[in-house]
C-alpha cells in the first residue's frame, strides 16, 4: 500500500497543472458554451411547441 501511495505520489509532480488565467479561459469557455446551447434548445423547444398548438 505505501508502494502505490509513493507511486502517486511521483506521478503527481509529473503533471502540469494548468495555470490560473488557463482556468479561467476554460471555464468562461464552458459557462458560455452552455448557456449558448441551452438557448438554442430552449428556442427549438418554443418553436416545435408553437407548430403544435398551431396543428392542435
Amino acid at each position: 500500500m505505501i508502494k502505490f501511495f509513493k507511486g502517486v505520489n511521483q506521478e503527481m509532480k509529473r503533471v502540469a497543472w494548468p495555470s490560473v488565467k488557463e482556468n479561467r479561459h476554460d471555464t468562461s469557455v464552458v459557462v458560455v458554451t452552455s448557456v449558448l446551447f441551452a438557448l438554442f434548445l430552449g428556442a427549438c423547444d418554443w418553436a416545435l411547441s408553437s407548430l403544435i398548438q398551431l396543428f392542435l
